[in-house]
Order: C-alpha cells, then structure tokens, then sequence
C-alpha cells in the first residue's frame, strides 16, 4: 500500500510539475507575442507623418487610400534605372610601342651606335693583332688575314644588326627590334674594352 501512495504521491508531484512548466511556457509565448504586436505600432509612432495624415493617426495611414500628398510626391520620386554592368575581357596583348616607321630616330641613333661601336672594334682588334696579339672570337678569327677583311667582317656584323631589327620590325615585335641593336653595342663595347685592356 505504501508502494501505491509514494507512486500516486509521486504521480501527482510530476501533475503538478508539468502544470506549472505549461503555465510558464504559455506564458512566455504570449508575451513574446504581445512584444511582437507593440512592434510594428511603435515604430509607425516614431515615424513623422504627413500634415493631412494627423488626424487619421498612423494606424489609419495604413488602410487610408493615397491621398493627394502621396499623388504629389510620386512624381517627383523618379525610380533608379538599372544599368547592367558586363565583364569585359580583352584578350590582346599590350603593344610596347605604337607602330612606328622602321628608320625612326630611335633606330637610327641605335644603327649609328652599333656602327660606331663596330668601328671602334675593328681599329681595337686590328691595333692588337699588329702587336702580335690573336683573335679570341672564333667567327671573327676567319677574317683575320687581312685589313680589308677584317673591315668587311664588322661591316657585316653592322649589317646584320639592321636585318635582325627589320625582321622584329615586320613582325611586330618592337621590343626584340631595339633589343637587338642594345644587345650589340654592349657586346662591341666589351670586346673594346677587353682589347684595350690587353694590348
């Protein structure tokens, strides 16, 4: 019998429980629904109103028809056009140099370099193997048996020079063009250099 009482004691401990989690619960969620409700009327009372609205209050703006206020300002509100925007990609490569005649002042002080470095090459390496000296360069060392031979040898060394840069010309490639022509006087410039140093 005891077994029975603590369990009917207990049954209704557990009744009475759960009663008050449900009151609690209830009332939790009609409080949260009367915040929900107040929202909306709170925020239209921190609105301002237009003149001939007043009297209607803001709750009657709501259900109101427009009126000719809001007539008036229609207008004046121009809706935003909508612009699409597109990616475009361009897939050409950027040209260093606008395309430009080949004997351009650029060029022609480059040739005149490169000649003048040539030159200065030739009377460099022609001073030193009078003096007993030998040609380390093994294209140029074929040219080497004579003074006309060896003028010919860095004249078509010149020569050479402004066809590389004429065929970059034609083919668009600029850069190569007066690559080439810097390429060759620093080359030249070397040589001199080494052949002063060594007579």
């Amino acid at each position: 019998m005891r077994k029975y009482k603590s369990y009917q004691s207990m049954r209704g401990w557990t009744n009475v429980t759960m009663a008050k989690t449900t009151n609690r619960g209830l009332l939790q969620i009609l409080a949260i629904l009367a915040v929900m409700a107040a929202l909306p009327l709170s925020l239209m009372a921190q609105q301002p109103t237009a003149p001939d609205r007043i009297a209607g209050g803001p709750v009657a703006a709501l259900f109101d028809a427009p009126s000719a206020a809001s007539e008036r300002t229609a207008p004046e509100m121009a809706p935003l056009a909508f612009t699409p925007v597109a990616a475009v990609s361009v897939n050409e490569e950027p040209k260093e140099y606008v395309s430009h005649r080949f004997w351009d002042r650029e060029n022609s002080v480059l040739f005149a370099a490169s000649a003048g470095m040539a030159t200065a090459d030739f009377f460099t390496t022609r001073a030193n193997l009078a003096s007993g000296g030998r040609e380390l360069n093994p294209l140029t060392r074929v040219f080497t048996g004579s003074t006309p031979m060896l003028a010919t040898n860095f004249a078509l060394e010149t020569g050479a020079v402004m066809g590389v840069s004429y065929l970059f010309h034609k083919t668009g490639h600029h850069t190569l063009e007066r690559l080439t022509s810097i390429v060759n006087i620093g080359e030249s410039a070397g040589a001199v250099a080494y052949g002063q140093s060594h007579r």
